[in-house]
């Protein structure tokens, strides 16, 4: 293929930019289109159901938490005997207690860890549903209002373009 035989696409490309960028000037134009904004952060945070999804997780994992907080204090005090005691003992018991220590140390942080992805797992399971309601919601108050995009956690935000109150107040009125 000949060098100026490969350049036939030159002029296709422009033609597609220059509708392309026709098109999204026309759309920039087009004062019809309305616009508003959610923070998604706010609704999972103050409404009713953030509330009471805290609430749940807060009864869920309350014991567990207490449980690790209790081992590791545990630990912790054992640790300090040690530190106080190691002199006094055996060069085979102090090797002992602190393999011991360790052992427990590293199922302690094996705990922990679970519990943390436990509490992740849940944690995401419960916005989802929060979220799916809420998407109800703004597409109930898009039809309503007439809007045709509304956009999450934007820059600015003026108030009149703020619906996240709104989002609140309709997710607080469902049972």
């Amino acid at each position: 293929m000949k060098f100026y035989q490969s350049l036939n696409w030159i002029p296709a490309v422009a033609a597609v930019l220059t509708i392309g960028f026709g098109v999204s000037q026309a759309n920039a134009q087009d004062a019809g289109t309305r616009v508003a904004v959610v923070n998604s952060e706010k609704v999972f945070s103050e409404s009713s159901l953030a509330k009471a999804m805290q609430t749940r997780l807060q009864n869920e994992f309350t014991k567990r938490q207490n449980d690790l907080r209790d081992s590791a204090q545990k630990i912790q005090t054992a640790a300090e005997k040690l530190d106080r005691d190691g002199a006094v003992m055996s060069e085979a018991e102090r090797v002992r207690r602190q393999r011991e220590l360790a052992d427990q140390d590293r199922e302690l942080q094996r705990k922990q860890r679970e519990f943390t992805e436990d509490l992740n797992q849940r944690t995401f399971e419960e916005r989802a549903k929060i979220a799916e309601k809420a998407n109800a919601v703004l597409r109930q108050i898009a039809e309503q209002r007439k809007l045709d995009v509304i956009v999450q956690e934007a820059a600015f935000v003026s108030p009149k373009a703020d619906i996240t109150d709104d989002v609140i107040k309709a997710l607080n009125s469902q049972k």
